[in-house]
């Protein structure tokens, strides 16, 4: 059995980008279903290997329709394939998303995308109080090769509450908690591009488990599930 994304996927995304039009997508709608079919397969076996070193309670695949009521960009069809894995809740946080895109825009990606209130002012607290675990994974040698540092959205100064010159700040000044990888077509294509995804996957796992820790206890360590 072939685990591995289909090079047709590149193929018919580049031919939709320039036809991206309902008439278009029916007339070659069959094509799409089987190479969605093989694309699913993959990302289900990425599901079963990240399975075996994480708690893994569904996969939830995106569909191709955009939903254009409130976009300016009214195309129909998005011109990539997108897939969650989301963790066992409420005790494991975070989650893990695979974004294929053809001209070198495919990425991976892990973290908290959108933290509510309560959570983040939670993580905030944490960092406030005591950030060196924090630092001590993100300054772990094979976690900044993989994973760079944080990106995603910001506060240009302290939250409400926190002192702007708090040593932590740069931690206490954040609003998302993301990690990317970028890979380029020829990446996506390899034979080992799944195990690679997989093996990224499992080294942020330092980080769940801190976070995941974080949020589930008071700033006194005493669980609040």
């Amino acid at each position: 059995m072939i685990h591995s994304i289909p090079e047709e996927l590149f193929t018919f995304f580049k031919k939709l980008e320039k036809n991206n039009n309902r008439d278009w997508f029916n007339d070659h709608k069959p094509e799409f279903k089987t190479i969605e079919a093989k694309t699913k397969s993959a990302y289900n076996y990425l599901g079963e290997l990240m399975s075996t070193h994480d708690q893994i309670e569904k996969i939830k695949i995106f569909r191709i329709y955009r939903d254009v009521r409130f976009s300016k960009n009214k195309l129909p069809y998005k011109t990539h394939f997108g897939g969650s894995f989301v963790r066992k809740k409420p005790e494991l946080r975070g989650g893990y998303y695979v974004h294929i895109q053809p001209n070198d825009e495919s990425f991976i990606a892990t973290g908290f995308w959108d933290p509510n209130k309560e959570d983040l002012l939670r993580i905030r607290k944490e960092f406030e109080m005591d950030a060196s675990e924090m630092r001590a994974i993100l300054d772990d040698k094979t976690f900044k090769t993989i994973w760079g540092n944080f990106t995603g959205d910001e506060l240009k100064t302290a939250p409400k509450g926190f002192d702007k010159e708090h040593p932590s700040i740069d931690l206490i000044r954040r609003k998302q908690f993301i990690f990317v990888k970028k890979y380029t077509d020829k990446d996506v294509l390899s034979d080992n591009f799944i195990e690679d995804v997989n093996q990224s996957f499992k080294e942020v796992r330092p980080f769940f488990d801190y976070m995941s820790d974080v949020l589930t206890t008071n700033l006194n360590g005493e669980s609040v599930l």
